[in-house]
């Protein structure tokens, strides 16, 4: 089968666009193929940062899309390289998981356990405690300033379930501390946009991206001048009534309809 549409970069969304958990979405694989097969450059974009791109990557293969660590592009790295362009080697705290905490090591950030730091780091993390939040707060009476991955509020899970995502960290940590959370690097943002379209190799009016969610992945192709693509796999349902105000390019079932 052909794709349908002409974009030359394609940047994917991963959980809800294609897979949810452990099961690709149906037709996923096909549609990777017959990209590649006409010489279209994909990426995989991701705002979870729960694995490393590695892990991403076996995880793909495994489920039947082989793909290299270097296609795809994580909160955590985009998190990692920005704070380095800003405050290498900063002592940080990080709300998260490890192998948030092991992206930070490898950009030779002091991860510390206490609040002695210049950062605290927020992502989406499933072991969210109480002492992390007070580490969290002496840290900013301290002088932290604040820096999070992504501003997800749920992230989808099989059975069409959610569970809680960043977004109820990153509001935890900035109702005690009453600060805001300076810059939040993942999708909508413009700093993983860069990164991941400098990794393309193509320009915006060249890209398409292609998510579930209208709030990161459409916003953050309107706002920067690529095309976009909603699947209705994911978090976004076919009512919700944000669609006809936001207007994506294209609406289609799942990334099964991108193939003609």
């Amino acid at each position: 089968m052909a794709v349908r549409f002409p974009y030359r970069g394609w940047l994917f969304d991963l959980d809800g666009t294609i897979y949810v958990g452990e099961s690709l979405v149906p037709g996923a694989a096909e549609v990777v193929a017959a990209l590649r097969a006409e010489g279209r450059r994909l990426a995989f974009l991701t705002n979870k940062p729960l694995e490393t791109r590695a892990d991403y990557a076996r995880k793909l293969s495994r489920l039947g899309i082989p793909v290299d660590a270097d296609e795809v592009i994580t909160a955590s790295l985009v998190l990692a390289r920005h704070l380095g362009t800003l405050d290498p080697g900063a002592p940080v705290y990080v709300i998260g998981e490890p192998p948030l905490l092991a992206e930070m090591r490898a950009h030779g950030f002091e991860v510390r356990d206490d609040e002695r730091v210049r950062w605290v780091v927020i992502a989406f993390d499933r072991t969210f405690t109480y002492a992390k939040l007070n580490t969290a707060l002496q840290a900013v009476k301290g002088g932290a300033r604040l820096i999070a991955t992504n501003p997800d509020r749920t992230c989808p899970v099989e059975g069409g379930g959610e569970i809680p995502d960043c977004a109820g960290m990153i509001a935890a940590v900035e109702a005690v501390t009453d600060r805001k959370v300076e810059t939040i690097v993942g999708k909508p943002s413009p700093i993983i946009l860069q990164v991941a379209l400098s990794a393309l190799g193509v320009v915006a009016a060249d890209a398409v991206m292609v998510g579930d969610r209208i709030e990161t992945d459409v916003v953050m192709g309107k706002r920067s001048g690529l095309a976009t693509i909603l699947v209705l796999s994911g978090i976004t349902r076919p009512d919700d009534p944000r669609i006809p105000g936001l207007a994506p390019d294209h609406v289609i079932r799942s990334v099964r309809d991108i193939l003609s």
